[in-house]
């Protein structure tokens, strides 16, 4: 194990210290970097203080917590179970908290140090991570008692979360004060990011209109499904085109569908997802009363509930975005065929 201030190091000062050891930096002047950082230099002060003096752990080592924490870990080691059961050694922390009532060893310096940065905008905080060192197993029956300094205080770091700093507390666990283990723990105390303004909604996309099928997007616009009707040989085709497909006419006109068809074929969409549609959801192909066939959305049952056969209605949707006013057919299931 590393030496240190506490048990194994140098012994914890108390945190009156933190004022005159800042004095003492600041005096270094460029040298550390205290013109570029000087809350920096404030908080370097606080290395060394001790956080926690002579703690004593809320309850001995014990069969009952082991078993919880074999149990929501997993952890089913024979060597945690038994008269010779041993306590799981990433455990040692565990035996150290002080619950919601806390510690009576407590010092000030560790509030202090986290005052100083929550003061200078630093108002939140993250685990980073942990260290623990193991000098001999926990057993039930054991009675630890710790002793925590402040043991690192690194330089303003910029991360995603934010601008702050890395502090690192060290505890050393002892049992009838031999030295057991030692848990090491890191936060980044942090003034947030600025966030990005959240990005503009997506916008629905919109039908390519254009000479062709002009006339049928009108419609729409107006709540009336059109279909092109051939006017030499009668025939209706969907989707629009400039001629017939039967006898080549150019000529035609168009019937009001009266809405009603049927689910002749569909796939639900998963992958990829597209902007304003959440998926999964049923595409189908439509074939109206009339005889013709129109691809839209499937709606008023989930998607997993779609099938051939399904009779369907015609439902005009408004949509409003930066770009105006859009309506699009969707086929809503006739109710109680779902």
């Amino acid at each position: 194990m590393r030496g240190g201030p506490g048990p194994g190091g140098a012994e914890p000062r108390a945190s009156g210290g933190a004022q005159a050891r800042a004095s003492a930096v600041a005096e270094a002047g460029g040298a550390t970097g205290v013109e570029a950082d000087p809350l920096g230099a404030r908080l370097k002060a606080y290395e060394g203080l001790a956080a926690a003096v002579a703690g004593v752990g809320k309850d001995p080592v014990n069969a009952a917590m082991i078993r919880h924490w074999c149990e929501a870990m997993g952890d089913t080691n024979a060597a945690y179970t038994g008269p010779d059961a041993i306590a799981p050694p990433t455990m040692l922390q565990a035996w150290t908290m002080g619950g919601l009532s806390g510690h009576e060893g407590r010092t000030g310096g560790y509030d202090e140090l986290l005052g100083l940065l929550e003061e200078s905008g630093c108002t939140s905080v993250v685990a980073t991570d942990c260290e623990q060192e193991y000098r001999r197993p926990l057993r039930p029956g054991d009675e630890v008692t710790f002793d925590t300094v402040i043991e690192s205080v690194s330089g303003r770091k910029t991360t995603k979360l934010g601008t702050g700093y890395f502090v690192t507390t060290r505890t050393d666990i002892q049992v009838g004060g031999d030295l057991v283990g030692t848990h090491r723990f890191r936060i980044l105390k942090y003034a947030p990011a600025q966030r990005k303004p959240p990005a503009p909604r997506p916008r629905r996309p919109r039908p390519v209109v254009n000479r062709d099928n002009a006339g049928f997007w009108q419609g729409v616009s107006e709540h009336r499904l059109l279909i092109q009707r051939c006017t030499d040989c009668g025939t209706l085709r969907h989707p629009w085109l400039p001629g017939c497909n039967a006898c080549g006419c150019l000529e035609w006109d168009t019937a009001e569908a009266s809405g009603a068809g049927t689910v002749y074929s569909y796939v639900v969409m998963h992958h990829p997802p597209f902007p304003v549609f959440e998926p999964p959801y049923a595409v189908g192909l439509v074939e109206l009363a009339e005889g013709v066939r129109m691809v839209s959305n499937v709606v008023g049952v989930p998607y997993d509930k779609v099938r051939i056969g399904l009779p369907v209605r015609v439902e005009f949707r408004r949509y409003e975005d930066d770009e105006g006013e859009l309506v699009l057919p969707v086929f809503r299931v006739v109710e109680g065929e779902g």
